[in-house]
């Protein structure tokens, strides 16, 4: 097995991680790619920060629940990982089942926690009255649900297809145009391969963890200012508990520009000057 071709996302087989890692393989002009299983984001921090595998696939942002948390702590506190790149996976929800059920059979139904909060409205209304089960992934409800005609499981088609089960019915979700960004993640100084498809050179989006001094009235709006006196646009803004005590906290912010211009730069430059620490987690192409 070659390193260079190997890609670590959170499991099993079938999850939209899973779906985000072919599509990223993709996109790397990957011939024959090696998909490392992990069972949480820890686990594909730690695969790619120890060398098992060239990179990682993690979950950054989602349209409906916001940030991954721990994804932004591996990125804070834990990791030397940096984003290389980003997907965007349309999340679609399907009802699925044994191929032999039928709707009257069923009596429980089995996905995420995410995945039945998604589906609340379709669940009461069409499915009134029946057990929810909890599972670890969207991917083992499809399994799950191949396995017991008197199971349905919630999870995407391209699970259902890979567990055979049955899409009973497709785009369940109660929230249309749900979204979620992965990111590609490898070690400190990983480049894409020059088969790469991601996005325009020109365009670029940064990545940065801050870390204050100290605890002071107008921290936030001093670190906002260096950004908008050097003309940045930035694209997310979430703060952190520095897990010391109560009340620190640190911040995670994007914004469109590469660390490369000279804009970026000199806003970066101010910030390590007033702050304790300015780690910057990646500048990438986008589309």
């Amino acid at each position: 097995m070659s390193i260079e071709n190997t890609i670590a996302f959170l499991g099993p087989i079938g999850t939209y991680s899973d779906e985000a890692a072919r599509a990223f393989a993709d996109r790397l002009g990957m011939e024959e790619p090696e998909y490392l299983e992990c069972s949480s984001f820890d686990e594909v921090f730690d695969y790619v920060d120890r060398g098992r595998c060239a990179y990682g696939v993690v979950a950054k942002e989602n349209a409906l629940e916001g940030p991954v948390t721990a994804t932004l702590d591996n990125f804070a506190f834990r990791s030397s990982a940096v984003i290389l790149a980003e997907q965007v996976i349309d999340i679609h929800h399907c009802l699925v089942t044994n191929p032999e059920a039928r709707l009257a059979d069923i009596t429980t139904i089995a996905s995420h926690g995410q995945g039945l909060a998604q589906c609340r409205r379709y669940i009461n209304e069409e499915l009134p009255g029946r057990t929810a089960l909890t599972t670890s992934s969207t991917a083992e409800s499809a399994k799950l649900a191949a396995e017991n005609i008197h199971v349905a499981g919630i999870a995407n088609a391209f699970a259902a297809e890979i567990y055979g089960a049955r899409v009973y019915e497709a785009d369940i979700e109660d929230h249309f145009g749900n979204q979620t960004i992965f990111a590609l993640i490898g070690r400190p100084g990983a480049t894409l391969p020059p088969t790469n498809t991601f996005g325009d050179a020109a365009k670029y989006k940064t990545s940065l963890c801050l870390f204050l001094q100290a605890d002071r009235a107008g921290a936030l709006n001093m670190i906002l200012s260096e950004f908008a006196y050097a003309g940045i646009n930035l694209t997310m803004i979430q703060s952190r508990p520095t897990k010391q005590q109560l009340g620190d906290y640190m911040f995670y912010i994007e914004f469109k520009g590469s660390v490369n211009d000279l804009n970026v730069q000199t806003a970066l430059n101010c910030l390590r000057l007033k702050l304790r620490e300015v780690k910057v987690i990646g500048s990438y192409p986008v589309d």
